[in-house]
């Protein structure tokens, strides 16, 4: 079995999308999913599977919390070896910044087309530094990302992909917790 990382965008937030973690946990259990554990309110999943292929169980778990509790979620799954991999090539390593929650991940369900990352490189931003790789968006936003006009919704329009943001304090977490 392999261990992956669910990232569900939008839920808990603002009241919006509500799902409980402990009826998240049963329904991702019920689907025939291992060792199921969550992180924060805010959907964060570890979990093991004998699916090879993150677009099936991407779109199997979407299908499953439509069904159950009514509204459409975009569905992120990573293995552990890729969070491993994004984790490492993050190239904002300042230990204040960290500490200060200035590094966040912008994790992208696919690569962005090559002209559109090259036409987002123009973009300046002048309290927030970014790198883009294909899986993701690496963001240093130094005023906080509350502040940043950098966000997930921009990147998610300039690039023309579907993502999902965490910091990395959770990005960490999710890797403990997956092994």
């Amino acid at each position: 079995m392999k261990t992956y990382i669910a990232l569900l965008r939008g839920i808990n937030v603002s009241g919006k999308n509500k799902i409980p973690m402990a009826d998240l946990r049963a329904m991702l259990t019920d689907m025939g999913l291992n060792s199921v554990k969550t992180y924060i309110q805010s959907g964060n999943v570890v979990f093991q599977s004998k699916e090879d292929k993150t677009a099936i169980l991407e779109a199997s778990i979407a299908e499953h919390i439509k069904s159950a509790f009514g509204f459409e979620v975009p569905v992120l799954v990573k293995t552990k070896t890729e969070l491993e991999e994004i984790l490492i090539s993050n190239p904002y390593t300042d230990e204040d910044a960290i500490a200060e929650k200035q590094v966040y991940f912008v994790l992208l369900k696919n690569p962005a087309e090559r002209e559109l990352v090259k036409a987002f490189h123009s973009e300046k931003y002048a309290t927030e530094d970014f790198k883009i790789t294909d899986d993701c968006v690496y963001l240093l936003c130094k005023i906080g990302y509350g502040k940043a006009k950098l966000n997930n919704n921009l990147i998610e329009r300039k690039l023309k992909v579907e993502a999902t943001t965490s910091n990395y304090n959770t990005m960490v977490k999710l890797l403990d917790m997956s092994s």
